[in-house]
C-alpha cells in the first residue's frame, strides 16, 4: 500500500463496492490519481449527488429521484399486474427482456432470519396495502431460488392468497438455448417438475 493515509482511505473507500477487492480497489484509486483527475472529480461529484438526491418510490420502492419513480407514474402500464422482486436490477432487467408491461414492488431483499431481516425490513405492508386496494389481478413472484428468494415467495404467496390475489412465480430451469448436459442437476430437476402442457 502507498505510503499515504488519504491514498490508503481512498483504497478502504472504494472496497465497499461489490466484487472490488484491495487490488482493484488500489488499481482503481492509482488510476484515477495517475491518469483522470478530471473523471475521479466527475465521480466523486455524480456520487455525492446521487447519494443525497436519490432515495426510494413510494409506491414502488424503486430507486428514482422523484416521490413517484417512472414506471409507477406511466399510465399506459396494466395495474392489474404487479410483479414482486428482490433488487432495482432485477426491475431493470424483467422491464428491458421480459416484455412486462405491469408494475412492481421491490423487496429491496429477501426474508433471511439467521441475518435478522424479517417481514418488516421488506415493507411487506405497504405490498398488503397495495393488494387491499383491488386493483391487482395477479402477483407475479420473481424472487431468486435461493432458499431464501423461495421463502420470501411462499410468505407472500400466502399473504396474497388470503387476500384473494392471483399468485403465479417465474418460470425457473433451463436457459434458453442451454444443453442439458451442462446444466446443474439442481437446476434440471427443477425445470422437469415444473413442466407445463404444451399448445
Amino acid at each position: 500500500m502507498p505510503d499515504s493515509p488519504l491514498i490508503n482511505r481512498l483504497v478502504g473507500a472504494l472496497r465497499c463496492l461489490p466484487g472490488v477487492g484491495p487490488k482493484s480497489a488500489q488499481r482503481m484509486a492509482l488510476h484515477v490519481l495517475e491518469r483522470d483527475r478530471e473523471g475521479g472529480r466527475r465521480l466523486g461529484e455524480t456520487l455525492v449527488e446521487a447519494v443525497q438526491r436519490i432515495a426510494n418510490c413510494e409506491r414502488c420502492r424503486d430507486l428514482s429521484e422523484h416521490p413517484l419513480c417512472s414506471r409507477c407514474a406511466d399510465r399506459s402500464r396494466d395495474p392489474g399486474q404487479l410483479c414482486v422482486v428482490e433488487t432495482p436490477g432485477d426491475v431493470l432487467a424483467i422491464d428491458r427482456g421480459a416484455g412486462y408491461r405491469g408494475y412492481f414492488f421491490v423487496l429491496l431483499g429477501r426474508l433471511s432470519p439467521l441475518d435478522g431481516i424479517g417481514p418488516e425490513h421488506l415493507g411487506l405492508d405497504t405490498l398488503e396495502a397495495r393488494l387491499r386496494e383491488n386493483e391487482v389481478r395477479e402477483l407475479i413472484l420473481a424472487t431468486g431460488s435461493t432458499v431464501e428468494g423461495q421463502a420470501t415467495a411462499h410468505y407472500i404467496a400466502e399473504m396474497a392468497e388470503e387476500l384473494d390475489v392471483r399468485v403465479t412465480r417465474i418460470a425457473q430451469g433451463v436457459p434458453l438455448g442451454g444443453e442439458l448436459e451442462f446444466v446443474d442437476t439442481p437446476t434440471l430437476a427443477h425445470a422437469f417438475s415444473g413442466r407445463r402442457e404444451l399448445g
